[in-house]
């Protein structure tokens, strides 16, 4: 399970934390990741990506959660604020993708849609 993804991604970085082996995850998040570390130039931390049912409810993730559909991912860049990663992705992608800003990492999936929030 740590099929490289993309060159700077592999499966285990988005793999359900609980251990349950949930890691496929959407091309095309991967791609907007890939465009996020070229554009800022260092290493993305995935902090939350594919969840499990189960472990998405621990989570406190919303019961449609894009986790659960390996559309989403959490990340963090060391020497980026999560405010300036968000920004970047809503300047970015105006008219779609789901964009969460939160105190200590930012959120960002694929759906067709734009929807904008705070944590």
């Amino acid at each position: 399970m740590n099929e490289q993804l993309s060159p700077h991604f592999s499966q285990r970085e988005f793999a359900c934390r609980c251990g349950c082996g949930a890691a496929d995850m959407a091309p095309e998040l991967i791609n907007v990741l890939e465009a996020a570390r070229a554009h800022f130039g260092v290493p993305i931390i995935v902090v939350s990506g594919r969840r499990c049912e189960i472990h998405n409810r621990k989570q406190g993730g919303a019961r449609a959660s894009q986790h659960l559909l390996g559309t989403a991912a959490d990340i963090k860049i060391s020497t980026v604020s999560p405010a300036d990663v968000a920004a970047y992705f809503e300047r970015t992608y105006p008219k779609q993708y789901g964009v969460g800003r939160y105190a200590t990492f930012t959120h960002i999936d694929v759906r067709k849609i734009a929807a904008r929030w705070r944590g």
